[in-house]
């Protein structure tokens, strides 16, 4: 039996999913790490990317922020913490992880709010809106696809990524990578590597389907549509990826 062939076995064995720190619990640990490190990244990015998007400032600003998170690695963040008060375990992952998140989140509201057509604002504007309702009812919703975006990507980024939360004493399904390793077994080794994947890959089947759903505009079922522009080339999806800032 390979190594492939045991990861499949150890995968279909119902205790070890319902075992304590079985897969379940440590899937479960996993995407509660995901999920604290992503807000909080969303709650230090998102007010950034709006303000410096709605004055068209700062462009030079949110690219070194970008990549000074981007440059620094998650690994060197938690062996910096672990001989810091901040520790090992949970704690430490989720700050480096937020870290990890903050560029695509910042980077992509910032081009959503700056790519808003200024002759938009106005008209809005000049139909008796408030700041606040522009900025909600009008740039928001035309914004609100690359801010998905980013949140979508950040998100999937970290779930591939918590899995060094093992190297630091911390919980989540890299711990099944961890156990294999250390005890040479690579058929744990390999299904904690497939879970991993697979949850990344179901993270952003269900982000794609939940930004669909809270995108104005007409419906079209992601994955099986592309957007075209006047009938012709297919146009990709939004992204901040190549746009100059």
């Amino acid at each position: 039996m390979n190594d492939f062939s045991r990861a499949l076995v150890y995968l279909n064995d119902p205790y070890n999913w319902s075992r304590p720190n079985g897969i379940a619990d440590l899937a479960l640990e996993h995407l509660v790490i995901s999920a604290v490190a992503v807000l909080a990244a969303a709650v230090l990015a998102l007010p950034v990317g709006v303000a410096l998007g709605t004055a068209r400032r700062g462009a030079g600003l949110v690219v070194v922020l970008s990549n000074v998170s981007r440059a620094v690695p998650t690994l060197a963040l938690l062996t910096l913490f672990a001989v810091s008060p901040i520790g090992f375990g949970n704690r430490a992952t989720t700050i480096a992880l937020a870290v990890f998140a903050v560029p695509p989140i910042l980077t992509n509201t910032f081009v959503g709010f700056r790519g808003v057509d200024p002759e938009v604002r106005e008209a809005a504007r000049g139909m008796g809106m408030s700041r606040g309702q522009v900025l909600a009812r009008v740039e928001l919703p035309l914004a609100l696809p690359l801010v998905t975006t980013g949140i979508r990507t950040a998100a999937v980024q970290v779930v591939a990524t918590a899995g060094l939360a093992a190297l630091v004493g911390g919980g989540g399904l890299g711990r099944l990578i961890n156990l294999g390793f250390g005890q040479q077994d690579y058929g744990v080794m390999i299904a904690g590597a497939i879970l991993v994947a697979g949850l990344a890959l179901l993270t952003e089947a269900v982000l794609a389907l939940l930004s669909w759903a809270l995108t104005p505009g007409p419906r079209r079922l992601p994955f099986l549509q592309v957007r075209t522009a006047n009938g012709g080339s297919p146009v990709p999806e939004p992204t901040a990826s190549g746009v100059p800032l």
